[in-house]
């Protein structure tokens, strides 16, 4: 168990050792081959996550306030809408305002507009959990707060955003990794960010000094908003005694204010999902000029890449998972954190690390690529795994444990029982999170390997993006699968008699 666990655990930190050991190996220091287009690129990556932190954070926050300790019309259906800008990726948003605009003769680019992308297909992580940590406040604090003299926004001011605050920096913290990752949406935009910078000096000039030293540019500013997340979270900590049947019923809208909830609610889902749909019914008529058999071709290469890279994350994430419970080791358990936080690191760089340390071996690039997936999408599969064990005493190990059980038995009898159902879930979300995934496809893929991401990408750069009409269908459908999955829980949470309660 040890060998496995520890074997598993370095295979997922090696790329990232491996960058930093290669920096250090080279003249003149890690950042030393920025240059002046480096510090454009560092400072529109910044200038971006500042202006989507601001975006997320403040409708983000409304919108999971309202949802959560509000009643008005149409409130449970439009907090299952919260869900349609997880299924639509950010590059495609963007493949899709440059051609209608370019339709009507608009030249639609810049970091405005690219902000503008990203903070609807990013708001998703701030609206789910800022909602769920107002949700587990208590009718306590909140009565409380109001009994004192308080109405709604000073309770919501002084009592619930407080307590929600760890919840809120989490989910701008996940917009501002997805903003540091994206490559396609800013590159359509025309905005040159450290993503772009990396994969262009790679493979358009050939500098690979120039692109580590933007590697550990980005690494660094991940590393940041991963710091600023946990001083946030001890700088807010709460404690909520609040059991499960003291939850907060919520403030009962009335005329405008009412239908301003509505609205502000509507308005992320209408402009995520609206604005492909206006564009794929004035499309069409393209949808016939499509080749079937390339069709047929990329939705080949990109299932098998999905199921492969389930597969594989699925293993290595019940490896850690499971592992890290028979075996207490500091160190171990350092190596197994360490190894889950590969959805943290952008994916043009983990690429790039693959790229320097294995492509000279001769390893070849499909399975580099399936190694990219699987360390990157290892923290997915992971998260619902720790959390199904976590509900599961360390009794019942035990005592398998005395009756003589070894570990595989265990395994077999208890753990993958427990656990089939949140495997299933978590080899969903893998599969469609690499159909959907562009910066490491895009950059490790072998020759004349395309996939439905990749056409949809090269389509929109060469404004052909009405012959893309097919891909982007096949990868919506799966990005709303796996939204759909959600649906059953945010139902749970939001149907159900409530009591009035006055405005």
């Amino acid at each position: 168990m040890l060998a496995i666990l520890s074997g598993t655990a370095a295979l997922n930190l090696l790329p990232l050792l491996g960058l930093f050991f290669y920096c250090l190996s080279r003249p003149g220091g890690a950042f030393s081959a920025l240059g002046r287009e480096g510090f454009e690129q560092l400072g529109n990556t910044l200038l971006l996550l500042l202006l989507v932190a601001i975006g997320v954070g403040c409708l983000g926050t409304a919108i999971g306030w309202l949802t959560a300790c509000c009643r008005f019309p149409a409130r449970g259906l439009l907090t299952i809408a919260q869900l349609i800008p997880l299924a639509i990726p950010a590059y495609l948003e963007a493949a899709v305002i440059t051609d209608l605009g370019s339709r009507h003769g608009l030249r639609l680019h810049g970091i405005s507009w690219a902000a503008a992308v990203l903070i609807l297909s990013t708001m998703p992580y701030v609206v789910l959990l800022s909602r769920d940590s107002f949700r587990q406040s208590g009718r306590r604090h909140l009565e409380a707060s109001r009994s004192l003299g308080l109405a709604a926004w000073g309770s919501f001011k002084r009592v619930a955003l407080p307590m929600a605050l760890p919840a809120i920096a989490s989910g701008i913290a996940l917009a501002g990794m997805e903003v540091v990752n994206e490559f396609g949406a800013v590159e359509l935009l025309g905005v040159p960010t450290l993503s772009t910078g990396l994969l262009q000096r790679w493979q358009g000039e050939g500098d690979p000094q120039g692109a580590t030293s933007l590697a550990l540019t980005s690494l660094a500013v991940v590393a940041l908003l991963v710091a600023a997340e946990r001083w946030q979270r001890r700088l807010s900590r709460r404690w909520d005694q609040a059991g499960p049947g003291d939850r907060f019923e919520g403030w009962q809208l009335h005329g405008p204010r009412a239908w301003l909830a509505s609205s502000l609610c509507l308005l992320p889902p209408l402009l995520s999902g609206g604005i492909p749909l206006i564009w794929i019914c004035s499309s069409w008529d393209q949808l016939r000029q499509e080749n079937l058999a390339e069709l047929i071709g990329l939705s080949g290469r990109s299932l098998a890449l999905g199921l492969g890279a389930a597969v594989l994350a699925l293993f290595m994430a019940l490896i850690l998972a499971v592992g890290s419970r028979w075996l207490k080791l500091p160190w171990l358990q350092a190596s197994v954190f360490m190894a889950g936080l590969g959805y943290a690191v952008p994916g043009a760089v983990l690429a790039l690390a693959l790229l320097l340390l294995f492509a000279p071996l001769g390893v070849p690039p499909l399975l580099l690529l399936l190694w990219g997936y699987g360390n990157r999408f290892l923290a997915v599969a992971k998260g619902g795994l720790d959390a199904s064990l976590e509900r599961l005493p360390p009794s019942i190990e035990e005592a398998a444990a005395s009756l003589g059980k070894n570990w595989q038995s265990v395994l077999t009898m208890v753990h993958l029982p427990v656990l089939r159902s949140p495997l299933l879930l978590a080899g969903l979300l893998v599969f469609v999170d690499t159909v959907k995934e562009l910066p490491l496809t895009f950059a490790l893929r072998p020759f004349n390997f395309d996939t439905l991401a990749v056409r949809v990408y090269q389509y929109a750069s060469d404004e052909r993006l009405g012959a893309a009409l097919a891909p982007a269908l096949l990868i919506v459908g799966l990005g709303l699968s796996s939204a759909l999955m959600l649906v059953p829980q945010l139902r749970e949470e939001t149907t159900g008699p409530l009591p009035p309660v006055a405005n």
